[in-house]
């Protein structure tokens, strides 16, 4: 890969890892006020519908964009890009008004399965978002797929900071207005498109600024027909990217339909099981946060892996694809850790106790396991391997579908953690075993795997050894503030104790240093080479 075009891709990266991380950052930080103002159970009635907005905007945010980037950059003149947009885009639009028909009408169908038909009217107003669909993946593609990345975090941002107001403004009101819990859920639920309608029109602006078009993206079809070639395209290759963007809402939805009915069985009343699910539905925006940056570099990485492989350089794409595999599983087992031992503190501050500590010090592993699989697919689809991936799919899908509800009944929310892991567990292992060995061997690659390893079990040890100090000196945390600053601190020794290990043990070489953001500051801060 040329250096110049190595260089863009990163700074690419780099756009789309911080609009990631503050779009993430808002939507981790207006959970703490909503659950705080409407409760566990109020939480658990936004947290049971939320997976199918989550989907809508997998579609539309990474899952679709993803794969018409690959179309797009694929194209060598625009004159072409905007012949292929043209010619998926009726396919896109009545596959969205599909997904929004039944959703919407379907709507009590899906509450009563869910275990609470009370839940209808907030299924029936976020199946809206599924319009949005078409107009944000095609401007976000054609924008990813020549590598710029601005409009896309701009838009992506200014989405969240609308949906966050509306949905905190709802959360405000209901003691306020006495509203019930459903009604504040149907409320913050409107938040999701105003803010993907926001985001259209941010998206519009610079596309008419850009490329000097205007409104390409408003309209509807005239036509159903479709060629079989680009049908296959989309439904292999775009909903495999799909799929892999949105796992762990494809996850979340499958425990919306099980946990509260597979406790109910159990025993547990009914409100206790809701309120327990509200519970397990804290490390939602925890793994997210984790995965910011996994999620940026595929969304750039994408692209560039497939233009090595169209210029027939494969040993440049070879050795992009173990440096992406090297950079994104450091990233993300370092964030699993590092909230597996903070937890306990991070839940007494942002979440008033330390309600289900061990159902969410395991499900935080969710974002190394979801992390690797996101790099192994991007890799894989990059090279055109689509059955492996699906197959992959299927199997981690169907047993996160069968283990789900009897691993809850036996042991609580601790056992929907273990279905996800378990989950994604055979989800990377059939991709690993399927990958080329050439690919596979960076794990070996100067003793990778175990330096990391070490890096990751030191920080654990000089975390437990630094709050057993704390705690004797100043003792238990016995306030919210006190527990986040706790978690504050834990955070600067945790990341210090890695980097120092890392830089010493030569985990990643100084070329990949420098592709981190902040890289370069890191090692003369930390006094690396």
């Amino acid at each position: 890969m040329a250096r110049n075009q190595m260089q863009r891709m990163m700074k690419g990266a780099f756009v789309l890892t911080l609009a990631s991380f503050i779009a993430k950052l808002l939507s981790a930080v207006y959970r703490v006020p909503f659950q705080n103002l409407v409760g566990d159970e109020g939480f658990y009635v936004y947290q049971q519908v939320y997976p199918i907005y989550g989907l809508a905007m997998t579609l539309a945010l990474s899952g679709l964009p993803q794969f018409i980037s690959k179309l797009v950059a694929s194209q060598k003149n625009p004159q072409k890009q905007q012949q292929t947009l043209d010619e998926i885009y009726p396919l896109v639009f009545w596959f969205s008004i599909c997904l929004w028909g039944l959703t919407f009408f379907f709507s009590g169908v899906i509450a009563t399965i869910m275990g609470n038909s009370l839940l209808k009217p907030l299924i029936q107003v976020v199946s809206f978002t599924f319009l949005l669909v078409p107009p944000l993946s095609f401007y976000r593609g054609n924008f990813q797929g020549n590598l710029l990345m601005v409009p896309s975090a701009i838009s992506q941002v200014s989405e969240q900071f609308l949906r966050v107001g509306v949905i905190l403004a709802a959360a405000a009101a209901f003691r306020r207005l006495s509203l019930t819990i459903y009604q504040v859920g149907t409320l913050a639920m409107t938040g999701a498109f105003v803010g993907g309608v926001v985001a259209w029109l941010i998206l519009m602006y610079y596309d008419h600024k850009i490329f000097g078009t205007k409104q390409r993206f408003l309209r509807i079809p005239q036509t159903f027909s479709v060629s079989q070639r680009m049908r296959r395209k989309f439904f292999v290759e775009g909903g495999l990217l799909s799929i892999y963007s949105g796992l762990l809402i494809l996850f979340q939805l499958v425990d919306s339909f099980f946990i509260v009915n597979a406790l109910e069985f159990q025993g547990v009343a009914e409100q206790s099981a809701r309120i327990a699910k509200g519970v397990y539905d804290r490390g939602q925006p925890l793994v997210q946060l984790g995965l910011v940056a996994a999620t940026a570099l595929s969304a750039t990485f994408l692209p560039a892996l497939t233009a090595c492989l169209m210029e027939e350089r494969g040993e440049q794409f070879l050795k992009s694809a173990k440096i992406y595999l090297r950079l994104t599983i450091g990233l993300a087992l370092a964030a699993s850790t590092g909230l597996a031992v903070l937890l306990p503190y991070i839940n007494y501050a942002l979440f008033k106790d330390n309600a289900g500590n061990m159902a969410l010090t395991l499900f935080v592993f969710a974002i190394v396991l979801t992390a690797t699989i996101q790099a192994y697919q991007s890799i894989a689809q990059s090279q055109n391997y689509f059955r492996r991936s699906l197959k992959a799919a299927g199997w981690g899908i169907g047993i996160k579908f069968v283990v789900t509800g009897p691993l809850t009944v036996l042991f609580g929310t601790i056992g929907a953690s273990l279905s996800t892991l378990v989950g994604l567990t055979v989800i990377l292992w059939y991709l690993i075993k399927k990958e080329d060995a050439q690919v596979n061997v960076f794990w070996r690659e100067r003793h990778f795997g175990r330096k990391l390893i070490t890096c990751a079990v030191g920080m654990a040890i000089g975390l437990w050894v630094f709050y057993g100090l704390l705690t004797y000196v100043v003792g238990a945390p016995d306030s919210r503030l006190q527990a986040l600053l706790f978690s504050l601190s834990g955070v600067v020794v945790g990341g210090t104790i890695f980097i120092q290990l890392a830089i010493r043990l030569e985990l990643l070489t100084l070329r990949e240093w420098l592709m981190i953001p902040f890289g370069k500051k890191i090692l003369r801060f930390m006094g690396g080479k």
